[in-house]
């Protein structure tokens, strides 16, 4: 699957002795091939063999170690022309670069497979913060566009899913760097490596830049609301969707059928992503608080230990006990005496504050709430179906009879109609319904009758049974 786009030696730099030299060079090369003015993707081999020699000069390579396919008896490079040939060589046999001859110019390119390596590898070199801010707009933006216009602009739907399972993923890959990072935290020992670790990995590398103003009034996630009501709109919106999956369909070259799958699996993939991110920022809320608790409890005892200080407590207690009991003075308080030094004399205990007592009272409701809350309290009881209700109608309408017709049933109110709808179906309900089936029987007609000039439905005979 990665090696029929892929050579089968590229990954050999990268694995060898020399590795941190490959790596310093594809990055150059990287910055070379990536340029943003570059128009001609062909560029002379001189050029690329002048940016390697950049990055050894700058990385200041003295080391070689013998690569596979390299006599090990041969003398190392000794000027960083002859490292340049040696990596420039090593390069092209492996696949990252490819010659092309022009004429009687020779032009150096990248594969799109391992360009897109490449530009893959590089990011996670040179991995930056996240906007949480950022990924919310790009979403809100495209979704906005898609509906507006969805026969012009409807492929930014997709643009909108992958942003969004973009995102999804950063969120995973911060947890688990947390939880990467608080490991290592808490394996090491030494207070200087946990909060030197702390402050580059997790500061400069996993926390993102607007991670605060998740917690202010200008949260990133107050569009989020918004784009959950887009989006369940559109889902009941068959004009829109019919609209989006043509333009799908005209854009990506497939069959309507596959356009309109494509279109609900990417309004699905946003919908999920955005009802379940309170879920994750909470567990990542968690990693950083566990996190930021072990760095400010190693700040905190720093300077609260000496080198040595186990083995001169254990003197210090061997040489009391060898005292008689006598020459011991009492010990009646810490804040004079110095226990081991005159640095150690325990802190004075902060003063409590006393809590004011504050009188609670109760919130009075206003009685007009009061009177729309059992108004519609008795709107929803009325409008409640269950088996006892459909069986007391049913007893109402027989009045005392063994047999009774569609015809002869009565619909007065709202809460009779909703009855008799149940009635028709009483054999579907269920185990709730199995005492009805016991006490009545119903046998449908093949005509259709008009019951009360209210519902027109199939003709049946309801009986009571023995």
């Amino acid at each position: 699957m990665l090696f029929n786009k892929l050579p089968e030696d590229i990954f050999l730099p990268l694995s060898g002795q020399n590795r941190q030299v490959y790596q310093s060079v594809l990055l150059e090369l990287a910055d070379l091939f990536f340029d943003e003015d570059l128009i001609d993707p062909f560029i002379p081999r001189d050029l690329v063999r002048s940016s390697i020699e950049n990055a050894v000069v700058r990385l200041g390579v003295r080391r070689w170690e013998a690569e596979p396919g390299e006599d090990a008896g041969a003398e190392p490079p000794r000027s960083s022309a002859e490292y340049t040939n040696r990596i420039y060589r090593r390069l092209v046999q492996t696949g990252w670069l490819e010659e092309e001859q022009k004429v009687y110019r020779t032009y150096v390119l990248l594969s799109p497979s391992v360009s897109y390596l490449l530009r893959s590898l590089v990011s996670i070199a040179r991995l930056e913060k996240r906007s949480y801010g950022g990924a919310v707009l790009n979403v809100l933006s495209s979704l906005e566009s898609a509906i507006s216009d969805p026969l012009g602009r409807g492929i930014t739907l997709s643009e909108a899913a992958q942003t969004a399972a973009d995102f999804s993923a950063h969120l995973t890959d911060m947890m688990l760097g947390l939880r990467e990072l608080k490991m290592n935290l808490s394996a090491s020992n030494n207070p200087q490596e946990i909060v030197r670790g702390f402050f580059d990995r997790f500061v400069e590398q996993i926390l993102v830049s607007d991670y605060k103003t998740l917690k202010t009034r200008n949260n990133p996630f107050r569009f989020r609301r918004q784009i959950l009501s887009m989006l369940r709109d559109l889902q009941f919106d068959p004009l829109k969707l019919q609209q989006l999956a043509e333009h799908y369909q005209m854009q990506l070259d497939m069959s309507y059928d596959v356009a309109e799958a494509q279109v609900h699996q990417h309004i699905n993939r946003i919908i999920r992503i955005f009802d379940s991110v309170d879920q994750r920022l909470a567990a990542i809320d968690d990693f950083r608080y566990q996190l930021e608790k072990r760095v400010a409890d190693t700040v905190r005892y720093m300077d609260k230990t000496t080198p040595g200080m186990a083995a001169r407590l254990s003197r210090l207690i061997a040489a009391v006990g060898n005292l008689p009991e006598k020459v011991i003075p009492p010990l009646t308080t810490l804040d004079e005496v110095g226990f081991i030094s005159p640095a150690s004399v325990r802190a004075p205990v902060r003063r409590r504050v006393e809590a004011q007592p504050r009188i609670i009272t109760q919130k009075e409701i206003d009685p007009s709430v009061l009177e729309l809350r059992r108004l519609f309290k008795e709107w929803k009881e009325r409008r409640e179906v269950n088996v006892d209700r459909i069986e007391t109608y049913l007893e109402s309408q027989l009045a005392g009879r063994d047999q009774l017709r569609a015809t002869d049933f009565r619909i007065g109110t709202v809460e009779d109609y909703i009855c008799f709808s149940y009635v028709r179906h009483f054999n579907s309900l269920g185990k709730k319904a199995q005492r009805m089936r016991q006490r009545y029987r119903i046998q449908f007609e093949d005509n259709y009758v008009n019951v009360s000039g209210m519902v027109e439905c199939r003709g049946f005979v309801i009986h009571r049974n023995s």
